[in-house]
């Protein structure tokens, strides 16, 4: 498992470096729903992001990681990090703590 969560952060990473290079390589057009240019909403961009990762889809992947800012993308994972295990912890009737490190393969705090 920990080896899903390396080669996720790895892309991650990547995707990060391509879109802050200064030429603007590896920042593809954005569509919209209009015809002209379609700005995503971070959370929907962080769904898609952690869903391709999760489904090892690359070119999903790199498309996600194109429609916001780095930073946008960073936060907007970590958004949905907290309310996926928030949500497990409560399905589980366990504590976010426990539900967090079990998922990452720690021992128990």
């Amino acid at each position: 498992m920990l080896d899903r969560v390396r080669k996720a952060y790895g892309r991650f990473r990547d995707a990060m470096r391509a879109r802050s290079r200064p030429d603007g390589e590896g920042r593809p057009e954005k569509e919209s729903r209009g015809g002209g240019k379609r700005t995503h909403n971070l959370f929907e961009a962080a769904a898609a992001y952690v869903s391709a990762c999760a489904e090892d889809d690359q070119d999903r992947i790199d498309e996600a990681a194109g429609w916001v800012s780095p930073e946008a993308l960073s936060f907007g994972v970590n958004e949905l990090a907290c309310r996926a295990v928030i949500a497990l912890a409560r399905e589980r009737d366990e504590s976010p703590r426990t539900v967090a490190r079990e998922l990452l393969g720690l021992p128990s705090a």
